[in-house]
């Protein structure tokens, strides 16, 4: 993990984004100047995100971030980007909810400006938890925290799904559901089972996803649960804090209509994620940090609601989380950074993790 590539995250060239937004803005506000074009070091391999400022006297925003869809011809992680619903989920949010969502302002629908949609919103100003290396690691600042500064990011983090479960209006993220039948978590796992299909289409299939949808069969709750407005990708490493406080919460791409495990069971695995890594190359880690345990019962405290099925939501966190990787790993092999192995689970990162839950094993 220490010596291995990066892999890419975007195939486009930041100065002439920067030029081309420049175009672009003076079709919206006449005579702004755009300066200060960047790339975040924390920029990700789906949608990309764009830093820069805006000069002008009757501006709206001043310090702005762009979200744009990822480039077609860059073998994207996802197979279609919707940028017009991640900005209808933001404002959404926005209106419903006290939670810290950063301010949407104009939408681009038409690929021409930029290459694909976009939309440009308010720049938080804070830090976030890293990925790479991960906040696990030694050497970063939450890392470096005090026990009780980890216990108060925590809580406020637990705290911010909580608040979006309870406060937004369930029939306004109904809009969400993926098209099918059955109820909203059967329309979710069908949309990854579809995923995952295109993910493989033409390559190696993985044994050990497969394997791992079998076992959700196996586990489906007998009572799912009502559904409400998920985040998606909720992790502590979409939020910006200011000090241990957050600031903004991002990354709505994988908003959904489910229950309220679903949002859980990834917050709980995917810090797993990290702490498995991190412990696997020989250092602690976070071992007391973002337990399992501790959010079910803080997040039970907060909202009434006692997380139920747990056991099926962090294999489906797992198993959703490794055919993101599994692409990724492909997208590598694209772009020549990797060689594929003779056994596809090997792409998979958090194999072993994922097969321990499959077994039954993991908890």
């Amino acid at each position: 993990m220490a010596t291995a590539p990066r892999p890419r995250t975007s195939t486009r060239r930041p100065e002439e984004l920067g030029r081309l937004l420049t175009a672009w803005l003076d079709t919206r506000l006449p005579g702004a100047r755009v300066t200060g074009v960047r790339v975040p070091a924390s920029n990700g391999m789906s949608s990309e995100t764009l830093l820069f400022d805006i000069e002008h006297p009757d501006t709206p925003l001043r310090a702005c971030a762009l979200r744009l869809a990822a480039d077609p011809a860059a073998y994207t992680v996802f197979p279609t980007y919707d940028m017009p619903r991640q900005h209808r989920v933001m404002r959404l949010v926005a209106a419903h909810t006290d939670l810290p969502v950063p301010r949407v302002q104009w939408l681009e629908e038409d690929a021409g400006p930029l290459g694909a949609p976009f939309f440009v919103m308010a720049r938080a100003e804070g830090r976030v938890p890293p990925d790479v290396m991960p906040y696990t690691y030694e050497g970063n600042w939450l890392h470096s925290a005090t026990d009780a500064e980890r216990a108060g990011l925590q809580e406020a983090s637990v705290s911010l799904l909580a608040r979006l479960h309870d406060q937004f209006p369930p029939a306004e993220a109904r809009f969400l559901l993926p098209e099918g039948e059955g109820t909203p978590l059967r329309r979710h796992v069908q949309a990854q089972r579809a995923y995952y299909a295109w993910v493989v289409a033409g390559l190696a299939a993985s044994p050990l996803i497969e394997r791992a949808f079998a076992r959700l069969e196996e586990l489906w709750p007998d009572d799912e649960g009502e559904a409400v407005l998920n985040w998606g990708d909720a992790r502590i490493g979409n939020v910006v804090y200011d000090g241990f406080t957050p600031v903004a919460v991002l990354d709505w791409e994988m908003a959904a209509y489910v229950p309220r495990e679903v949002d859980l069971g990834w917050t709980v695995y995917l810090h797993r994620f990290f702490q498995d890594l991190t412990v696997g190359f020989g250092q602690p880690g976070l071992p007391d940090f973002l337990r399992r345990e501790d959010l079910e019962r803080r997040y039970a405290e907060l909202t009434g609601h006692t997380p139920r099925h747990m056991e099926f939501h962090t294999l489906y966190a797992a198993l959703r989380h490794g055919v993101v990787m599994l692409r990724i790993a492909y997208r590598q092999a694209h772009f020549g950074e990797v060689e594929v192995p003779a056994d596809p689970d090997g792409l998979i990162m958090h194999r072993a993790a994922l097969d321990a839950m499959v077994r039954g094993t993991y908890w």
